[in-house]
């Protein structure tokens, strides 16, 4: 089995954030990878893994970074492939310098951006784009969804058996 997602940190720090993403691909049963690769610290390395990805099969690209966060864009100026930047919260400005980093790229090195921490949206963004071409995939998301109704269905009637004197 080859990976079809890679999931690319900036460090192992990031991993906390990102796991959701690993977490949702095992569960959704869609082979993927994840490493840590720096655009500061290592930047012949990511090159290499943004120009190699498509041909190792890798269909989409899901990377966090934070503070600077440059990786996301960095990686989409050499890869054909969709990338995904997840903004991860830092100590200074709450992510929003990551976020702001990763949206606004240069036309022409498009990076889809998700929430500060998003990387399950992101996951789920990345399930969106491949089941564009594989119909297994597409029913899996479409029961992935239905439980998401189903689990606010549900909250709403234990919300309705709360008793408070003056809920109406």
């Amino acid at each position: 089995m080859s990976p079809i997602v890679s999931i690319i940190m900036g460090s192992t720090s990031d991993l906390p954030v990102m796991e959701k993403a690993c977490q949702f691909f095992d569960e959704m049963e869609i082979p993927f990878e994840v490493n840590a690769l720096s655009a500061h610290r290592t930047p012949a390395e990511v090159s290499s893994f943004a120009r190699g990805a498509a041909s190792r099969s890798i269909k989409v690209i899901i990377a966090g970074a934070g503070m600077a966060a440059a990786l996301p864009g960095v990686i989409a100026a050499e890869t054909p492939l969709p990338v995904i930047g997840v903004p991860i919260k830092g100590s200074v400005l709450e992510g929003l310098d990551a976020t702001f980093a990763i949206m606004q790229m240069p036309p022409g090195i498009p990076v889809a951006t998700v929430a500060i921490n998003g990387a399950l949206n992101a996951a789920i963004l990345a399930m969106q784009m491949l089941a564009l071409a594989d119909d297994a995939l597409m029913q899996k998301l479409v029961d992935y969804k239905s439980g998401l109704k189903k689990k606010i269905v549900k909250a709403n009637e234990d919300l309705s058996k709360l008793e408070y004197k003056f809920k109406c």
